[in-house]
């Protein structure tokens, strides 16, 4: 057994992180007292024993850190990973490994710290839940005030007009208002005005006759038809034709369409969501959008955020689309490492949300072990990441989230400090204590 001197050893004694070394017969040499409680397994049972008898982890079989560490003389720091404990239970970690050597340099085993993350996914979830509207994500200040909103434009049948750059979700808010509003249960149809020309987007919106055209050999609902009682969403309205607009606007007046070779109007209950990413006041001057569509659709107007201006969604994002793929694709991805989440903060994303939703794709599909890794992403992405300052990443982390998780909560109970500890499951003083520590009071 090794020997560590007495202030060594009290050191690693009273930290909150595991401790466990091994010599080159991979038995294990020193246990801590964390090691005993993250693992569930006393220092007396797990003295002598192989390693991987002891801290079972998903990487022992085929991804060893410490046989890496042993083979490149190399550390690793902060991998995440999972151990099953003592009573089956499933245990994220966070693990950095190094060789021991003897007074004369030689390699006489290796060394584990081991961090258990149970506390922070905990956080990670209960933030999901706090900030999650439908199939909306976000715990960005821009996005909460959209969201405090929603609930009462849902209510409303009144037009809606999302502005956005392309890929921030505007599809995504229309299908959310649709689903908490009273039209749930009736269609959502969504159809983009700049991928089809004039004359096939006027018969996929209004429909035809049969013997309309050559080729019309039976009648054919349009859009608004088919989201008759429900919801239909005019994506890209700014390349919209201006023929095409002066009969948008006729069905926003009158309530009725005509099919394409009918001679009698259709009365319809559609209530419209529009989107674009132009700006249609410059349209407006230029003559090629009408100013009273406009007005007609601008009745409630609702500007998304890129992403760059909202980069603390960006790991709740991730997860999201992580979990989302995880399942596609029948993955089992566990973890996005630290250096792809910086990589994710440095970068500013011109493709929004779309473009990470692509990226996390893509690294699911092509991730090698259980952890998204910098050598997932695209190259011109993963230079991103800066050189590693601090190894405090995930204390930062999970403060970030715990800060934000008190400042939801207290304005969630108008800054009643006893029902958001309740709500927390805290002790009010416990409350003060942190609230001091993030500077809110």
């Amino acid at each position: 057994m090794i020997t560590t001197p007495f202030n060594t050893s009290a050191i690693l004694e009273s930290i909150s992180d595991g401790v466990f070394t091994i010599n080159l017969d991979w038995e294990i040499t020193y246990f801590n007292r964390a090691a005993e409680e993250i693992t569930g397994v006393k220092r007396k049972h797990a003295l002598g024993k192989l390693c991987w008898e002891v801290f079972r982890s998903n990487m022992c079989e085929t991804n060893c850190a410490l046989k890496q560490t042993l083979k490149t003389n190399q550390p690793i720091i902060n991998k995440t990973a999972y151990i099953i404990n003592a009573q089956g239970e499933k245990i994220p970690i966070s693990l950095s490994t190094a060789v021991l050597k003897d007074e004369q340099g030689k390699i006489i085993g290796g060394a584990e710290t081991f961090r258990d993350l149970r506390e922070l996914e905990q956080l990670k979830q209960t933030l999901s839940k706090q900030f999650k509207l439908g199939e909306l994500v976000s715990r960005s200040p821009l996005m909460q005030q959209i969201f405090e909103t929603l609930p009462t434009i849902a209510k409303s049948d009144a037009p809606v007009l999302i502005l956005g750059e392309t890929g921030t979700g505007k599809e995504l808010l229309a299908k959310t208002i649709h689903i908490s509003s009273q039209r749930k249960k009736r269609p959502f149809i969504a159809i983009n005005c700049a991928a089809l020309p004039e004359q096939l987007l006027e018969t996929e919106l209004f429909g035809y006759k049969k013997g309309a055209f050559t080729g019309a050999y039976q009648d054919k609902p349009g859009r608004f038809q088919l989201a008759n009682k429900g919801t239909i969403f005019l994506d890209e309205i700014g390349d919209m034709e201006l023929n095409l607009q002066a009969k948008l606007l006729r069905v926003l007046q009158e309530k009725t369409i005509e099919p394409i070779g009918g001679t009698q109007t259709l009365s319809i209950d559609v209530r419209i969501i529009a989107a674009t990413n132009k700006d249609l006041s410059k349209l407006i001057n230029e003559k090629k959008f009408r100013e009273d569509l406009y007005y007609r659709l601008n009745v409630i107007k609702i500007t998304l955020p890129p992403l760059r201006k909202r980069k603390e969604d960006i790991p709740l994002l991730a997860d999201f689309f992580l979990s989302k793929f995880n399942h596609l694709h029948h993955k089992n991805i566990l973890h996005i490492s630290p250096e792809v989440i910086s990589a994710f903060l440095n970068y500013d994303w011109p493709g929004n949300i779309r473009e990470l939703e692509n990226v996390i794709e893509r690294a699911v599909i092509l991730a090698k072990t259980q952890e998204i890794t910098l050598q997932d992403l695209p190259e011109e992405l993963s230079l991103f990441h800066p050189p590693p300052t601090s190894n405090h990443l995930l204390k930062a982390n999970k403060q970030e989230l715990e800060k934000n998780l008190l400042i939801q909560t207290l304005q969630k109970y108008a800054n009643n400090k006893t029902k958001a500890a309740q709500a927390l499951g805290i002790h009010k003083t416990t409350l003060y204590r942190k609230l001091k520590k993030y500077k809110l009071i």
